[in-house]
């Protein structure tokens, strides 16, 4: 007689009405993705998530799918199983606007105290790729700060920042007459104070990525958490090339927020037939 399913399961499968049969694997990941925007926005009171009783009827789900998905969400470091008390938020997760130019200061302040290790701030000849895309002459100097951030003393980004000499130099300059300046400012606060120079726009790519081990040791990640890779190129109000930024955030404990406006930019498909 061949193995029958948990009655949770079965309902499951049918509640998925897909035509590619659903192991408990996929339906975890589910369960846990849900689950783990919500950690991540702080949405349950008092740091503790809800019994399994309470999961399994929310989401439709067997005991052992909501298990495995709060087991996903173990393994990332944001929940832990506490004796009497439940499955608890041990991690949480920042946003960061995308929307506006901001830095991580700027965004964080109010959920604690961020502070800046520096680990370089130099000048230095920059790779040839650096230098086009600051629009410097091949073989010109930059100045380069390598700088680990920190929310009460959660490491949270690994910045890599190149900017150009006129914007720079003034800038440490600037930190070396007032001590603790790189330590306690966000780099776009330092160019408009040092240059006296407003800052204008930016061009943004994101990408995800496994982190190498010693950028993963350096952020003290968890062992397979993702990396999301940032690459920021900072303009002045005039238009030009103030700063190339390569920023490691940590996956698990930073998010990038957008509102978007699908009407702004949007034109309708021409044969509306197939819609």
């Amino acid at each position: 007689m061949p193995d029958q399913k948990p009655k949770g399961e079965e309902q499951e499968e049918k509640a998925a009405g897909s035509a590619v049969p659903l192991t408990r694997a996929d339906r975890a990941r589910t369960v846990a993705s849900v689950l783990r925007r919500q950690v991540m926005r702080g949405a349950f009171f008092g740091g503790v998530l809800p019994d399994e009783r309470a999961l399994i009827a929310e989401f439709g789900a067997s005991r052992n799918t909501v298990r495995q998905a709060l087991g996903l969400l173990r393994d990332e470091g944001l929940v832990e199983r506490r004796r009497g008390v439940g499955t608890v938020v041990v991690g949480r997760a920042y946003e960061h606007p995308l929307g506006a130019l901001s830095g991580l200061a700027e965004v964080l302040q109010r959920h604690g105290e961020v502070v800046n290790e520096v680990r370089e701030a130099r000048v230095i000849r920059p790779p040839l790729t650096v230098s086009r895309r600051l629009a410097l002459p091949d073989g010109s100097k930059a100045v380069y700060l390598e700088r680990l951030r920190r929310v009460d003393g959660i490491p949270l980004s690994l910045d890599c920042t190149y900017l150009i000499p006129e914007v720079g130099e003034p800038l440490l300059a600037h930190a070396g007459r007032t001590p603790r300046t790189l330590e306690n400012h966000d780099v776009f606060d330092l160019i408009e104070t040092a240059t006296g120079t407003p800052l204008g726009s930016a061009e943004v790519s994101v990408h995800a990525t496994v982190p190498d081990p010693a950028t993963c040791a350096v952020l003290e990640m968890p062992e397979g958490c993702a990396l999301l890779a940032v690459e920021r190129l900072t303009l002045l109000a005039d238009g030009r090339p103030a700063d190339l930024e390569f920023l490691h955030l940590r996956g698990d404990r930073l998010t990038l927020h957008a509102t978007l406006d699908r009407a702004a930019g949007h034109t309708a498909p021409a044969d509306s037939s197939l819609l």
